[in-house]
């Protein structure tokens, strides 16, 4: 291959080799068995960061801001924590990383009016998928929620493997 910034300099190109998706089909809704801990992770994180505070723009390039990294780090040492009590981790992680994925956030707000439902996924789905090691485009269902607790507002995710048919 060609150099595009030197026509005459010849650049050897990487093999990249294909990643296989977990099945053909794309599974079918809602699962039929409820999960169990070898089946799913069940966390309580902060709430994340609104939108505008998830990235901040540098030098006209988009970027994930301090208290974006920062929710990162805190759910990744969270998701870490959680794996470590799990008794059947390794057959977890298998599944999760082989299987299509549904993912489930109960947002818990203080108000109903100052937060959208859909502004914390992104930030959530990356940070917890990134702590398990998993790729997010594994997820192909998602179900979000919306609740007011003035007192403790949080979200509890649960992510499974998706029903198949």
């Amino acid at each position: 291959m060609t150099s595009y910034r030197n026509p005459d300099k010849k650049v050897a190109m990487p093999r990249i080799t294909p990643r296989t998706a977990p099945n053909s089909r794309m599974p079918a809704s809602p699962s039929p068995h409820p999960p169990t801990e070898s089946h799913a992770v069940a966390l309580t994180l902060p709430v994340p960061p609104s939108v505008n505070h998830q990235y901040a723009t540098v030098n006209g390039r988009r970027l994930i801001s301090s208290a974006g990294r920062a929710y990162k780090a805190q759910v990744g040492q969270l998701v870490w924590l959680k794996l470590a009590q799990t008794a059947h981790r390794a057959a977890l992680l298998a599944r999760l990383q082989s299987e299509w994925l549904a993912l489930s956030i109960q947002f818990y707000f203080t108000s109903a009016l100052r937060r959208d439902v859909d502004g914390g996924l992104k930030i959530a789905q990356d940070a917890l998928c990134e702590g398990l090691g998993i790729n997010d485009n594994r997820i192909v269902e998602t179900h979000l929620y919306k609740h007011i607790d003035k007192n403790n507002p949080r979200i509890e995710v649960h992510l499974t493997p998706a029903s198949s048919s």
